[in-house]
C-alpha cells in the first residue's frame, strides 16, 4: 500500500476538525421527549379469549385516512380558526390514524366477539370492511377540550350499500399538557371506538 503524501495527511485532519463543532449545530429532527403518548382500550379482549370465526362474522378494520396534519406523531393543537400549532413535549408513539385503528379493532372484537384479523393477515378477507376518515385528534386551544372525530364506512360483500356515519367525542382538559390533552383524547378515542363497536354490532 502507498503511503499518503504528509501533505495529505495534514488535509484531511484539517478538514475533520473544522468539521467536529458542526455537530452540535446540526438536528435531524424534534428531540422526544422522556415518554411517548399512546392510546389505551377501556374495553380490551381479555387474556386467554379464544374464538372461532369466518369470513362471514369477522370484520376488517383499515386505517384511517387523516388529513397531513394529522400525519406526524406530533399532538395537534387548534389555535385558531385558521392556525394549527403543536403541544410542546407531546409525542405520540406512533401516527394517530394507526394508535385509532388498533384501538378500534381491540375495542370491536372485545364488545361484539367478532374476528378483527390484523392487516397484515392477507389470506383473511373478511365479508364486513370498516374503513373511514380521522378528521380531528388533538386539542382546541381555545375551547380547552380535546376533540376526537371519526367519519366511518361499513361496506359488506355482496351489498351494494354503503353505510356512514359521524361519531365524535369532546372532552374539556384542565390545561393544555402532554399529561392532561394525553388523557383526554384517549378517553375521546374510546368513546368513539366504543360507539363505533356498538354501530357494527355482533351480526
Amino acid at each position: 500500500m502507498t503511503a499518503k503524501p504528509a501533505s495529505s495527511l495534514v488535509r484531511i485532519a484539517l478538514i475533520g476538525a473544522a468539521a467536529l463543532p458542526l455537530a452540535g449545530c446540526i438536528s435531524f429532527g424534534p428531540k422526544p421527549p422522556p415518554t411517548l403518548m399512546s392510546l389505551h382500550a377501556v374495553t380490551p379482549v381479555a387474556a386467554g379469549a379464544s374464538r372461532t370465526s369466518d369470513d362471514a362474522h369477522a370484520v376488517a378494520v383499515t386505517v384511517p385516512a387523516a388529513p397531513p396534519t394529522l400525519g406526524t406523531q406530533r399532538v395537534m393543537v387548534q389555535a385558531g380558526p385558521n392556525s394549527i400549532a403543536y403541544l410542546k413535549n407531546g409525542m405520540w408513539a406512533a401516527a394517530p390514524a394507526v394508535l385509532m385503528r388498533n384501538l378500534l379493532a381491540e375495542t370491536i372484537s372485545a364488545k361484539t366477539g367478532r374476528f378483527v384479523p390484523d392487516t397484515r393477515l392477507p389470506g383473511v378477507q373478511p365479508d364486513t370492511r370498516l374503513s373511514g376518515t380521522l378528521s380531528e385528534f388533538g386539542l382546541d386551544g381555545a375551547g380547552m377540550a380535546v376533540i376526537v372525530t371519526y367519519d366511518a364506512t361499513i361496506t359488506r360483500s355482496g351489498s351494494p350499500k354503503i353505510e356512514t356515519r359521524r361519531f365524535s367525542a369532546r372532552v374539556p382538559v384542565t390545561s393544555a399538557d402532554p399529561q392532561p390533552v394525553g388523557a383526554g383524547l384517549d378517553q375521546a378515542a374510546n368513546q368513539v371506538a366504543g360507539e363505533v363497536a356498538d354501530w357494527i354490532g355482533t351480526r
